[in-house]
């Protein structure tokens, strides 16, 4: 064997090698890239979710080969909901996960450690999402560099949502009458876990946490569950913190949140449309301990608040208010308020929208008696939860500003809100208000989400409970 001929052979021999590692190497970086982008809707480990199993041996679009596979997830399959990756993934990235998947797929879902010295070029095309969350997430348009995707689904009638220092999130329920702890154990930014905690509650959708309990409101009572987070798993026993409050259903559910002094704040909405219940406890924002002790009233003329939240910087109290309907399509517009101290009135039922005097109680008081709200947000828009941005993975203009759940009209003519707003403060006064999620509402009448309630992660993600669909969305970004 000549000298050349020797060369060449180790050489080959040398690739031959190496070849397991390499594979083994893009079967990793394709698995990082499903666990970002694809389990959310076919599961972590490629069971299945709310998008179909890829694990199974039928493919149900293609040849059973790597070039259709890369196919299908770069341009995706529009009339299943699916959406096209090309515009988000690059050509090599899109390469390993057709690799990841075709591995997993071949090898019944072992894992990439395992399987990569057998990999191969030979792929079969997966079956793309039928399911209606691919779609939903496919329409849904935020600004640009922001992702989307389902934190968690099964979360009946999500409402109010509290995270606590160890990421679990709890959140209350409307018919549901449950509260549940979404629990994201190996921090992929999805919760494989939705933990049922309490059930057979009366409307519990506030949730709030306070020295390291979780405080729970129903229509005619706060109950709280202590050390919650070493006992969430096991059905833990509450205490009752409070049991007199009004048991109307008219607006008496209950949104809760601990303030930055560490009293409980809670609402009791007006019993009505429109009526005036000045002398009774009601169209009313109050506080107290956190036992329960000290009930007192901090401010009034609030016709029915769904979420409130202090400026990272000043304290100050900012809350929602859904404004009267049966005054015609257009009118009055819902409130963004500012509560920066105790006893001021907020003008229901003499004054709507901080303008508009109220048909029947209005000639009693004028408008101009009242504290007006700092924004306009629209008529019929059913404003409920908002929260101030105070992570760092978005870009920092966001950063202390607010973001609102507009849960959408349920008798306009025109369907008006189904999104999420972002009002841009400087000096914490309002510069401007802007769309920042649009989508949930399809064709001017198709409801696919009606967003509830803002969190944010520790790692400056951001969630978003959507009652109508039992999902808890999550935002990131990954911009530039």
């Amino acid at each position: 064997m000549n000298k050349s001929l020797r060369v060449r052979l180790a050489a080959l021999l040398c690739l031959s090698a190496l070849a397991p590692l390499a594979a083994h190497a893009a079967i990793s970086a394709g698995e990082k890239l499903y666990q970002a982008h694809c389990a959310a809707c076919h599961g972590v480990k490629l069971e299945g979710a709310t998008g179909p199993s890829l694990i199974d041996q039928v493919w149900l679009h293609g040849a059973p080969t790597k070039a259709n596979l890369i196919t299908v997830i770069s341009k995706g399959v529009a009339d299943k909901g699916m959406p096209p990756w090309s515009p988000t993934l690059n050509a090599t990235q899109i390469a390993q996960l057709a690799d990841y998947v075709a591995l997993s797929a071949r090898t019944g879902g072992k894992t990439a450690a395992a399987a990569a010295p057998a990999a191969t070029a030979a792929a079969a095309a997966p079956a793309a999402p039928s399911d209606k969350t691919a779609a939903i997430l496919s329409g849904l348009k935020l600004p640009k560099g922001f992702r989307i995707a389902v934190y968690a689904d099964k979360v009946e009638t999500a409402r109010s949502m509290a995270v606590s220092g160890s990421g679990v999130v709890y959140v209350g329920s409307r018919k549901a009458g449950k509260v549940y702890a979404l629990v994201d154990e190996n921090k992929d930014g999805v919760a494989e876990k939705v933990i049922t905690i309490a059930e057979g509650l009366q409307n519990p959708i506030g949730v709030t946490l306070l020295n390291g309990a979780l405080y729970v409101a129903e229509i005619s009572r706060i109950i709280r569950f202590d050390n919650i987070d070493a006992t969430y798993a096991a059905k833990p026993a509450y205490k009752v913190v409070k049991d007199d409050l009004p048991k109307e259903t008219w607006h008496g559910e209950k949104f809760i949140k601990a303030g930055p002094d560490g009293k409980i704040y809670v609402p009791i909405g007006a019993p009505c449309n429109t009526c005036n219940k000045e002398d009774q406890p009601y169209s009313k924002l109050w506080r107290m301990n956190a036992d329960g002790s000290n009930f007192e009233e901090y401010a009034r003329g609030i016709r029915n608040t769904v979420g409130f939240a202090w400026h990272p910087v000043t304290k100050e109290m900012w809350f929602t208010d859904n404004g009267p309907d049966m005054m015609g399509d257009n009118s009055p517009s819902c409130e963004l308020n500012v509560a920066p101290k105790a006893g001021l009135h907020f003008g229901f039922p003499y004054c709507h929208g901080g303008v508009l005097p109220d048909p029947e109680f209005g000639k009693l008081q004028s408008c101009e008696q009242f504290v007006a709200p700092v924004a306009k947000l629209g008529p019929h828009v059913a404003p409920l939860g908002l929260g101030f941005y105070t992570g760092t993975q978005f870009p920092a203009q966001y950063r202390n500003n607010l973001f609102i759940a507009e849960h959408g009209s349920w008798n306009r003519e025109n369907k008006i809100g189904y999104k999420v707003s972002l009002v841009t403060l400087y000096n914490s006064k309002v510069v401007s208000i802007t769309t920042f999620i649009d989508g949930f509402l399809r064709d001017g009448d198709e409801v696919v989400g009606r967003p509830v309630d803002i969190a944010v992660l520790a790692d400056g993600s951001m969630l978003v409970s959507d009652d109508h669909g039992g999902r808890v969305y999550r935002v990131t970004y990954a911009g530039k």
